[in-house]
């Protein structure tokens, strides 16, 4: 049980993170200066080759001097950006068009990094122009810019090699942290394991499958992607690819096509598996998660239990929106096994803040032995027609029929 005084010291601690803004819109101010000062020194160059006075050694210096100015402008807007992102407040990019690559998975370890980067370039670029005007450069001069350009460059690679450990242990720590990343035979409360948790076993793969529609190809791993996986909080890691596309009855393989290339992530659309008990609902939930993790998004996996739990501990604690606006930290939000424990009205009002908060803002893949238009046999209450139209809107509907992979398994190995 958390201690109200210390909760809300924490709080106000955490807040005063807001005094960092003011800093952030000088740097947007000097970020002005930089742009004053490229176009003047444009002008000057222009104005001096029209004349007939610019030197081929005096152009080459000019330009190097306009691409100093647009480098250290660079690195002023990746503090600017990143750092706000990192340390003030989140921005809310996702799914706009012109967010920067780097933008979608900034943390402290990568900023300090590319900053590192950054200034290896702006120096190599001072040094060049030492060299390009040796003529005019004491020795002296010509050491030290070496010397200070060599640390430089190995300043920024310990940094490059401290930062994979580093940001390993803090997803891990992440990871361990977050309520989602129990294992999923966990209760989230009790800390006990369940007589049975539906869909948690390996589909076995069909031994002459026939030709089907290719899914599309799982991304090259990276430390980043590998990262996000390992934060997500899955129970175990699956992929489409290992998915018996030759089990279920009915089933729509070209959506699932779609799909694996995750851009219902970025669209904030939402996906919804239905099927009975055992029929891999859960195993595409995990592998459409891997793939949004891959493609740069940040995800996060839990039980519909667990996130029930969740959600009643944020509310009795008086920080239910707190929460919910946390949760918009990851694009993509898996609920699984929706219909397996009833809910109460109150549990079903939590469900519905959860979906409306998202409603056209991230996406959800929800998991349910029953489609979303019998969800009142699961929540009690009055919200759910309301979840129901808001979920189902912008939403895939993936339907899974046949017998389970878990009763196949046991049949044979009886008939054995």
């Amino acid at each position: 049980m958390r201690n109200p005084t210390t909760t809300t010291l924490g709080y106000a601690l955490f807040a005063t993170r807001w005094l960092q803004a003011p800093l952030y819109f000088g740097l947007v101010a000097a970020q002005g200066v930089y742009v004053y000062k490229f176009f003047k020194e444009l002008w000057t160059l222009i104005r001096m080759c029209v004349s007939g006075h610019a030197t081929e050694t005096y152009v080459m210096l000019a330009v190097l001097k306009l691409v100093d100015v647009v480098m250290i402008a660079n690195l002023l807007i990746m503090v600017i950006v990143g750092g706000y992102e990192t340390f003030v407040s989140r921005i809310g990019l996702q799914g706009h068009r012109d967010q920067p690559e780097w933008l979608s998975h900034v943390n402290s370890n990568v900023l300090k990094v590319k900053l590192a980067t950054a200034i290896v370039g702006i120096s190599s670029v001072h040094l060049l122009q030492m060299f390009v005007d040796v003529h005019h450069t004491s020795h002296h001069a010509l050491l030290w810019g070496t010397v200070i350009h060599m640390a430089f460059i190995g300043s920024a690679a310990i940094l490059a090699y401290m930062s994979g450990p580093m940001a390993a242990q803090a997803d891990r720590g992440h990871a361990d942290r977050s309520p989602a990343g129990r294992s999923a035979d966990e209760h989230p409360q009790t800390g006990r394991v369940p007589a049975e948790q539906p869909e948690q076993l390996e589909a076995p793969k069909s031994e002459a499958p026939a030709a089907t529609p290719a899914l599309p190809r799982q991304p090259s791993p990276d430390a980043d992607a590998e990262a996000r996986i390992r934060a997500a909080g899955f129970p175990v890691r699956k992929l489409l690819e290992d998915f018996d596309q030759q089990h279920p009855r009915g089933f729509d393989r070209e959506l699932l096509g779609r799909l694996g290339k995750a851009d219902f992530v970025a669209a904030r659309r939402n996906v919804v598996l239905v099927g009975p008990p055992g029929t891999g609902k859960t195993h595409l939930a995990i592998g459409l998660g891997v793939r949004a993790c891959q493609a740069g998004h940040r995800v996060l996996f839990a039980t519909a239990a667990e996130w029930a739990a969740r959600l009643a501990d944020a509310r009795a604690a008086g920080r239910l929106d707190a929460e919910l606006a946390a949760l918009d930290e990851h694009p993509l939000l898996i609920v699984d096994e929706v219909g397996y424990t009833p809910f109460d009205a109150a549990t079903a009002g939590l469900f519905f803040r959860l979906v409306a908060h998202r409603y056209e803002r991230a996406s959800l893949i929800v998991t349910s032995d029953r489609p979303p238009g019998r969800w009142d046999e699961v929540f009690g209450g009055a919200s759910v027609p309301a979840m129901v139209d808001r979920l189902a809107h912008h939403a895939e509907l993936v339907r899974l029929d046949g017998d389970s992979y878990r009763t196949r398994r046991a049949t044979s190995a009886w008939a054995d």
